[in-house]
């Protein structure tokens, strides 16, 4: 009995041992477990910094396999744009040849008016001088009808006697010709633009808007055809020639070609028998002209007001009512009122006379 409680004893003794062995071989078996989780975090932040270089590696070769497909395309689209350009550059330049070619017309058709214009103003003329001719053919009819001939004359006297009349109407002719070529007014024009006049548009009215004096380009219009102030100071008169302002009064100023007192004004205008709308209501009728001292900036002067009548010459001269002492360089014109028509006014041409200053 006491033998088995010792051997049980030392049984236990001797397994202490092992499970001591057990323990500290158990204890060394945790250890490197507890060593593990440092060397995997170390390789999951390495595998965090290789995916992105990774990442980082293909953004950059995509970016630059962008940049090199840009620049790829880049010119195509130069070519594109400067295709576009040259397609529009060359409506453009078909649209100016169509355009081109109705003003040549336009020059054209002018020209002719103005010759027929002219043209008309001689036949006026001559039919005026017709009267003068009548009564020197019937003073010459009668001369000869109470002219007697003398059996005892020479027939060549006779003759020459018909060559003498004949000289005679030659001259005459001649004559009237020349008469009909010289300007009507026979006095110097200071409003004349070719000799250096001009038309101040700050101080005149604005022209006329004409829709049917407009250029269009597919039921677009873009440009209206409408003649300057300026074309009163010049000599060419002929149907449509004409400045036209809205309503029925206006005024241009003028600076003319040099410093004058002015005597007598010009008003000129269209005859009803050579007018397309077959009358003149559009004619200035009642106007006053006004002298500018210093430089046109002055105060204006009062010269005359006077009234243009549509039935009688087309060209109508008027002496200023009022004289100034002094040399003007500016003329404004003042339109009161016109004959009728409810839009607009038509001012062909306009002249200024008077006495020069000696600058010698």
């Amino acid at each position: 009995m006491s033998g088995r409680p010792t051997s049980r004893g030392s049984t236990r003794l001797f397994r202490a041992p092992s499970e001591d062995a057990s323990s500290s071989s158990s204890g060394s078996a945790v250890l490197p477990q507890q060593e593990n989780p440092d060397a995997s975090g170390l390789t999951r932040s390495w595998k965090t910094v290789m995916g992105m270089v990774f990442i980082l590696t293909l953004l950059l070769l995509g970016f630059v396999h962008h940049m090199k497909r840009k620049e790829k395309e880049f010119p195509q689209k130069s070519r594109q744009i400067y295709a576009l350009i040259a397609e529009y550059g060359s409506r453009l330049y078909n649209y100016q040849a169509r355009l081109r070619m109705p003003k040549e017309q336009l020059e054209l058709l002018k020209k002719e008016s103005q010759t027929l214009e002219n043209n008309f103003r001689e036949i006026l003329f001559l039919i005026e001088q017709i009267d003068v001719l009548k009564a020197l053919l019937r003073d010459m009819r009668d001369g000869l009808h109470n002219y007697s001939w003398n059996a005892d004359i020479d027939p060549t006297e006779g003759w020459n006697h018909t060559e003498v009349i004949d000289e005679e109407m030659s001259t005459l002719v001649n004559y009237i010709l020349k008469k009909l070529r010289e300007d009507q007014v026979q006095m110097a024009d200071y409003a004349l633009k070719s000799a250096g006049a001009s038309v101040v548009e700050a101080g005149t009215s604005e022209s006329y808007k004409n829709n049917k004096a407009k250029l269009y380009w597919h039921g677009i219009g873009f440009l209206n055809y409408e003649m300057p102030p300026d074309i009163i100071l010049q000599p060419d008169v002929h149907p449509g020639k004409c400045w036209a302002f809205p309503g029925s009064q206006g005024h241009a100023l003028i600076k003319l070609a040099r410093r004058i007192i002015p005597t007598a004004v010009t008003m000129e205008h269209i005859s009803e028998k050579v007018s397309p709308s077959g009358n003149t209501s559009s004619a200035p009728k009642e106007f006053s002209v006004y002298g500018i001292s210093k430089q046109c900036e002055g105060e204006e002067i009062f010269l005359g007001q006077f009234v243009y009548n549509k039935t009688g010459t087309t060209v109508q001269t008027f002496a200023l009512q009022h004289e100034v002492p002094e040399f003007l360089l500016c003329v404004k014109l003042k339109i009161l009122s016109n004959w009728g028509h409810p839009n607009y006014t038509c001012l062909y041409r306009f002249r200024v006379h008077g006495t020069p200053r000696d600058d010698s």
